[in-house]
């Protein structure tokens, strides 16, 4: 299916983009997408791929709206405290671009239901805020082969990759081989975070969406991309995959 009139004007600005152009945007139009949470990263990147019409987006939160979410999570209202994020989410979504398919998920990630959850889409994005999540999110992803963009942030730094083990790139096992030690990277409701950060980075994450999808650029597979907010600095390391890695080596389970 081609692009209307109304497509047309609406994505004007990324088709006269020569790197993505109509056969991108209609890349864009035909790309699933799940996002994991809908909180400080993916509030900003749900609303930049539901603009970009990216056509299905599937959220997975099992949250409700809080009055602290709001310094950061740009996605919700104060009208919305108490409703569950993928109902604000989807409203939202729906409103800026009516255009794209939203599924909401209000339900919490685990062994049992995340192959379900995450499978039949293009990629992933991960903007949760645990350890325990992100590694079940990549044991979920690897196996299904899909690609895995994840970001995370704390008090006034960022981090930001493509993870694609199915295309030879590394896993998020292969650079965080194990959790950090207890105390050494506190919550944000411990150690604080500024809320602009999470637009900034969950910005970056639409960015490198929007980029895989249409087959744009150079990507961050293979890369990782680290902001420093307070002294204003960014730089992009190279990070490879791993013989080892009990989740993508030779040695993982089969």
């Amino acid at each position: 299916m081609g692009l209307s009139d109304e497509d047309l004007e609406r994505y004007a600005r990324h088709i006269v983009l020569r790197e993505i152009g109509g056969p991108g945007q209609g890349r864009l139009r035909r790309a699933r997408v799940a996002v994991v949470g809908a909180g400080g990263l993916g509030s900003p990147a749900l609303l930049y791929l539901a603009a970009a019409g990216v056509g299905r987006i599937r959220v997975i939160d099992d949250d409700a709206v809080s009055l602290s979410n709001l310094q950061r999570q740009v996605l919700h209202r104060t009208g919305d405290i108490g409703r569950p994020k993928v109902e604000s989410a989807a409203e939202a979504l729906g409103a800026l671009n009516p255009g794209v398919a939203v599924e909401g998920e209000a339900v919490r990630l685990s062994e049992e239901n995340a192959a379900a959850l995450l499978d039949g889409v293009d990629l992933i994005l991960d903007g949760s805020d645990s350890f325990k999540t992100r590694r079940l999110v990549n044991r979920t992803a690897t196996k299904l082969g899909v690609p895995l963009l994840s970001g995370a942030i704390g008090a006034w730094e960022g981090q930001i990759a493509l993870f694609d083990p199915a295309r030879g790139g590394p896993c998020y096992h292969c650079l965080f081989p194990e959790d950090p030690p207890e105390g050494a990277s506190p919550a944000c409701s411990e150690a604080g975070v500024l809320g602009a950060l999470a637009g900034v980075v969950g910005c970056i994450m639409a960015v490198e969406a929007v980029k895989h999808l249409a087959k744009a650029g150079e990507t961050l597979s293979g890369r990782l991309m680290l902001y420093d907010a307070l002294h204003a600095e960014s730089r992009v390391i190279r990070i490879s995959r791993r013989c080892d890695c009990e989740v993508c080596g030779d040695r993982a389970p089969g």
